[in-house]
């Protein structure tokens, strides 16, 4: 191709004709044209008397006109395809997140549902510790029968509702095996069991245990908040798991037709301070709704007399249930059997009486001693252990001691003030024994053991340290039958009660010492002497010096 004078030309080569491009039959038909090449305008032009500078100028507006209008064009069609595009992903994501938002919610409240089903990780783990078959016969007794364990199974199995309990009692006197027994009966169906912790953090994560419930840890939408799951605090996180149950609770009683359980163990444990009381407050109020509208049936278990005094303040549907020790007859009926099924021995009837002498119906020690071989010596050592951990925190330290350790020595002479009066007050009993009952121990009102230590804030952290229980009642005495005991062996000593004497006399001239302001007379020279007035503006000295005499 060539160019000439603004116009183009081609020259085709001499071998290719025209006729043999298009075919014979389009070469008989088409005349034989040849190609003209002119330098001058079109003919049309001339003819038309249209002048050259208008039409070039026509031409480029229409050069110019025609991109603009086709870059608005695909400039629509791009921010239309583009919003399309985004509408779309966008109602996609919120559709997703919506059904995974409702299906994570209905989730949820399945797993919750399942904790409620028959079996239970509590009653796994103590019928693997203890040995016990999950389904035995009635007639089978794997267990020593409480008197409360009837009532207990009662309220386990639903049977009873409108209230929630609160189990009392020391250590050791079988508050858990009775629950765990009922559940045992029932196989967990509609029981949910957990333990309680000094750190609300664990007690929010037995909770969720417990309950099936993650808290939100699983769920997806966490990892892209700017927050993250677990900033936020173990009470409200609790708050939410209760929330959660409350709504499991309304659908299975209406399946069920009783409340569901919902056991709170070792409540002691919690702390005494703000963060503890708040937790306890959060479940008793939940207890009361739900005990009001028979949904949930909560029960806690406590060994500490503060947890009854916090509960008190707001209760209104709650019951207590003091468990004690077992009497006389039945402890030695619960002995046997366990010597009969760890042994395979019946002792005579005098020796399972010494031993409930030395250690009184307290499950814990009954246990221990049917499992040893030389019962009278495991019943020594019981004694033993318990008067060295009350003499460990408790001793006293007489009129030698030094003033550093004065706020202890109060502590410790108070509790053992309290301990020398339950020793003779049962000397002044006129039965502290009984044959069919047991043992008689002597107890203090609240207010008067508070009187007998001079102090009202000793008496819970004794309770606490399993040295003294308070029950129930409101009624403080030795925590067990070998520490009252351990009790009468310290007291019994020579020179204790001259030893608590000095301690008391030396702990009131420290107090003396901390109170007196010695103060120091200066410049009484030559007989000189201060002169002191009480007027009503105040008190007045003067110092007065002896007149000079001549020489």
């Amino acid at each position: 191709m060539l160019r000439q004078s603004s116009r183009l030309t081609r020259h085709l080569p001499p071998s290719i004709s025209i006729p043999s491009r298009l075919g014979r039959s389009s070469a008989r038909q088409l005349p034989l044209c040849r190609p003209r090449f002119s330098t001058q305008a079109p003919r049309r032009h001339a003819d038309e008397g249209f002048p050259q500078s208008s039409f070039s100028q026509s031409s480029s507006h229409s050069r110019h006109d025609a991109p603009k209008e086709s870059l608005l064009r695909k400039m629509g069609e791009s921010a239309a395809t583009t919003f399309a595009s985004i509408f779309v992903l966008a109602f996609g994501f919120a559709a997703a997140g919506y059904i995974y938002h409702r299906s994570y919610k209905m989730l949820v409240l399945k797993k919750m549902t399942r904790a409620f089903e028959p079996g239970d990780p509590v009653l796994d783990l103590a019928t693997t510790a203890k040995e016990v078959p999950r389904t035995v016969a009635p007639e089978d007794e794997h267990w020593v029968q409480r008197p409360e364990q009837e009532h207990v199974d009662r309220i386990i199995d639903g049977r009873e509702s409108g209230h929630y309990y609160l189990f009392m009692g020391e250590k050791g006197t079988g508050k858990s095996s009775m629950l765990i027994e009922a559940m045992r009966k029932t196989d967990g169906d509609g029981v949910a069991m957990f333990e309680a912790h000094a750190d609300t953090e664990i007690v929010r994560i037995r909770l969720g245990k417990c309950l099936d419930y993650e808290f939100h840890e699983d769920y997806i939408g966490g990892y892209f908040s700017e927050r993250g799951p677990r900033e936020t605090t173990a009470l409200l996180d609790i708050e939410r798991a209760l929330n959660k149950l409350e709504k499991v609770a309304m659908k299975l009683v209406q399946k069920r037709r009783k409340p569901l359980v919902v056991i709170v163990n070792q409540l002691h444990l919690l702390r005494n301070n703000e963060e503890g009381r708040d937790l306890i407050e959060l479940f008793q109020q939940r207890a009361e709704q739900w005990a009001a509208a028979n949904l949930v049936t909560m029960v806690f278990n406590t060994d500490d007399y503060w947890v009854y005094e916090r509960l008190k303040l707001l209760a209104t549907r709650m019951e207590v249930l003091a468990v004690t020790d077992l009497p006389k007859s039945q402890a030695i009926n619960a002995l046997r059997k366990y010597r009969m099924r760890y042994f395979k021995e019946i002792p005579n009837h005098h020796e399972l009486e010494d031993v409930y002498d030395r250690i009184g119906g307290r499950l814990s020690f009954l246990n221990r001693v049917a499992k040893s071989k030389d019962m009278i010596r495991t019943c020594e050592q019981i004694k033993d252990t318990e008067k060295k951990w009350f003499l460990n925190q408790c001793w006293i330290l007489g009129s030698e001691m030094d003033d550093d350790v004065m706020d202890q020595q109060k502590w410790a002479a108070a509790a053992m003030v309290l301990a020398l009066a339950l020793v003779d007050k049962e000397e002044e009993m006129a039965k502290t024994y009984d044959p069919v009952v047991g043992h008689l121990l002597p107890t203090f009102p609240f207010h008067i053991a508070q009187e007998l230590m001079t102090r009202a804030d000793f008496i819970r952290d004794l309770d606490s340290l399993n040295l003294f229980t308070v029950t129930s009642q409101a009624d403080v005495r030795a925590s067990s039958v070998p520490m009252h005991l351990a009790f009468k062996e310290i007291c019994a000593e020579p020179r204790f009660r001259k030893h608590l004497e000095d301690t008391i006399q030396r702990i009131s001239d420290i107090e003396s010492l901390g109170r007196t302001r010695e103060l120091v007379a200066k410049d009484l020279v030559l007989g000189g002497e201060y002169d002191i007035q009480t007027t009503r503006k105040g008190i007045t000295v003067k110092l007065k010096q002896p007149e000079e005499k001549d020489d």
